[in-house]
């Protein structure tokens, strides 16, 4: 996050400037200062909570960075390399970062986690049991009376798509006949 995005929510702008607008909050962190010239927002800005447990998660995402690289630099890459890495690698890690670390390779030694089928809810269950159908005319008769409406809906694929042709000459005559100006028969 920069601190232009970090100042303009937490405290609607206040202390933006142009010089601070690309300044990442790791650097900001590093020497306020530097980017806060004006005493009383930086006051105001270092006496919130936001700014503790924001100053908190930089930090310790920086020490996470700092961590994977130092183990990427001696070849571990994922959970099961950190089980099989050597205790000098291990040692170079901060302990927040080792019980992390211990609990994915774990996880990924035995994983536990399953998953069931979920019943969706709502307007999603239309998306999760999508089927395919399409149109149909349909015929007089009992079907055709009972919808008023002459069309259904069938499973499946049509028996025939249409051609190009088909569809060219619908589409040709119904510019016809929903054009106001001529009037010819459809």
């Amino acid at each position: 996050m920069k601190l232009s995005d970090y100042l303009t929510r937490e405290l609607d702008g206040r202390g933006v400037v142009d010089t601070n607008r690309d300044v990442l909050l790791e650097e900001f962190f590093k020497d306020p200062t530097k980017y806060i010239h004006d005493k009383g927002a930086l006051n105001e800005i270092q006496a919130s909570d936001r700014y503790l447990s924001m100053k908190r998660a930089v930090k310790g995402e920086a020490i996470f960075d700092e961590d994977i690289r130092k183990l990427c630099d001696k070849g571990v890459n994922n959970p099961p390399g950190w089980s099989l890495a050597a205790a000098e690698a291990k040692a170079a890690v901060h302990n927040s970062n080792k019980h992390f670390l211990d609990a994915a390779a774990g996880e990924a030694r035995n994983p536990t986690t399953t998953s069931a089928p979920e019943k969706l809810e709502g307007c999603y269950e239309s998306v999760h049991n999508a089927r395919r159908s399409h149109a149909v005319e349909l015929p007089d008769g009992v079907e055709r009376k009972k919808t008023g409406m002459g069309m259904g809906v069938r499973e499946g694929k049509p028996e025939q798509s249409w051609t190009y042709k088909k569809l060219t000459t619908l589409s040709k005559r119904m510019t016809l006949c929903s054009n106001p100006v001529r009037h010819l028969p459809c």
